[in-house]
Parts: C-alpha cells; sequence; structure tokens
C-alpha cells in the first residue's frame, strides 16, 4: 500500500528524483503509533521549518540535492541542516504546484535558498497544512551519511499536502533525523 488515496503518493513523490534508494524501507502508521520525540516533530498541522527550528534551539538552512522543473510543476529533494553546527535534521522530498504561488514567492523558491516553510511565512500566504500519512522509516546508506549515522536507526516522517491560498498546492515528504 502507498498511503491514503487522499493524500499525496509515496511512490510517486520518490519517483520524482530517483534514485529514491535512500529509504531502505517504509511502513505507514498511525499517528497515535508515531513515539516520541517524532510524534511531537511530526503529528501537528504546522510548518516542519518552524518546528524543526524549535526543537533543535536554532535556525536551519536548506541544501537542495537535486531538483526537476516541469513547466509549473517544480520538484526538489532537500536538507535542512541547523546554523550554528550544520548538523542535518530533516529531509525532505518536495513537489510544487507553481501556478498556485505569486511571482514573488514562485521566484524565491526557484532561487534555491531559503527553507518553503520560512518563504510562505514571510510572504503571508494564506496556508494550511495537511498531514496525510505518517511513516516509519529506515534509512538506506545515503540517507544515513546524510543524518551522520552509522547504523540504519529508524526514524519517522509524514506526507502532507499544503494548501495555499484554498488551492492544494504543494505535496511533501518530510523525514526527520533520528533521535
Amino acid at each position: 500500500m502507498n498511503g491514503p488515496a487522499a493524500g499525496p503518493n509515496l511512490d510517486e513523490l520518490l519517483g520524482l528524483l530517483p534514485p529514491a534508494d535512500f529509504i531502505q524501507s517504509s511502513v505507514f502508521v498511525p499517528p497515535e503509533k508515531v513515539p516520541e520525540p517524532y510524534h511531537h516533530l511530526l503529528v501537528h498541522q504546522h510548518h516542519m521549518t518552524v518546528t524543526v527550528e524549535s526543537h533543535h534551539g536554532d535556525l536551519v538552512d536548506v541544501r537542495v540535492l537535486a531538483f526537476r522543473q516541469d513547466g509549473d510543476s517544480y520538484a526538489r529533494k532537500i536538507l535542512l541542516a541547523l546554523k550554528k553546527t550544520g548538523k542535518v535534521v530533516q529531509f525532505g522530498l518536495v513537489r510544487i504546484h507553481l501556478q498556485y504561488c505569486s511571482p514573488e514567492v514562485r521566484a524565491e523558491i526557484l532561487a534555491r535558498r531559503t527553507p518553503l516553510g520560512r518563504i510562505l511565512i514571510q510572504h503571508d500566504v494564506l496556508r494550511r497544512i495537511e498531514p496525510t500519512a505518517y511513516l516509519r522509516i529506515v534509512p538506506g546508506a545515503e540517507m544515513m551519511a546524510w543524518f551522520g549515522i552509522k547504523t540504519p536507526t529508524p526514524t519517522y516522517g509524514r506526507l502532507a499536502f499544503i494548501h495555499c491560498d484554498g488551492q492544494p498546492a504543494i505535496e511533501l515528504l518530510e523525514i526527520v533525523a533520528p533521535e
């Protein structure tokens, strides 16, 4: 099973910027089965940028690993890293439907310098974050390297939509670093 029919499709998102072998395995879990501290980090309707910054007590920078644009469809694979230490605290894979973004927001997204959540907040975009599924993830070798771990320590993630000005503008896969 690839997730709830009402949410972003995991296989589709992973197929946007192959290869997807950075995930060794994944299984869907109900929100009440997401343990702490992952429950606090994922089971909410807030931007992950703000959530991980609050949790770690530091701002984050975005590192774009790969991106692809086909007309108004823009996808990118990113890491969020703490400003002070450079430690990677989150992996993300996102598909943005740029037709739902203002020219200013679109330009900032395409510049690839600022985390998406911060862009939407700074531009005061009316947004609603809708988590649709939660996953238990066993990272593959590449994700283990990003997170600075030596063994495939399980972690958790979520699939979500961000509705901008009432439109389902953004599809997300967000995975937090193991703690």
